[in-house]
């Protein structure tokens, strides 16, 4: 079948579904907004059990990451992206997201030439190194009593 590149587009126009611009824009920005105002109130908490605000931001993020982590593990965290977009790039989520998700779709090949490779491949050296960083430098902080 050899059909014309117009004809081909208006076939796949036919065949891909609408999208509601305006309805998922509000979504991810619903949903953006919502993983702040969780980190915001994460931090709050952490103030308010006496935490000076450098070592309260610091464990804000390193909860963001476990709990990004944690619910990539799960399978939550592809079900929240599948509905709000864009909304679950949130940085600190989103990289903890793309560390995590690679990792667990190759563990079957060995832990260095499926998780450790693809890890690497996928999210790229920098956001491994700052995510382990970020979570390693808040539990000493934490150990020591320092946060």
């Amino acid at each position: 079948m050899d059909i014309s590149p117009e004809q081909y587009a208006q076939l796949t126009k036919k065949a891909s579904p609408n999208s509601p611009l305006a309805k998922d824009c509000l979504w991810a920005f619903c949903t953006g907004g919502a993983i702040c105002l969780l980190g915001e109130v994460l931090r709050q908490l952490y103030l308010w059990q006496g935490m000076e605000e450098k070592a309260a931001g610091t464990l804000t993020s390193v909860t963001l990451i476990a709990l990004s982590a944690l619910a990539t593990g799960f399978g939550w965290y592809c079900k929240l992206a599948a509905h709000a977009g864009a909304g679950t790039l949130v940085p600190i989520t989103g990289f903890a997201n793309a560390v995590v998700s690679p990792a667990i779709e190759f563990r079957a090949e060995g832990f260095v030439p499926g998780v450790g490779a693809k890890m690497f491949l996928i999210a790229g050296p920098v956001i491994v190194y700052g995510t382990l960083a970020s979570v390693i430098y808040g539990v000493v902080l934490f150990i020591t009593g320092a946060a």
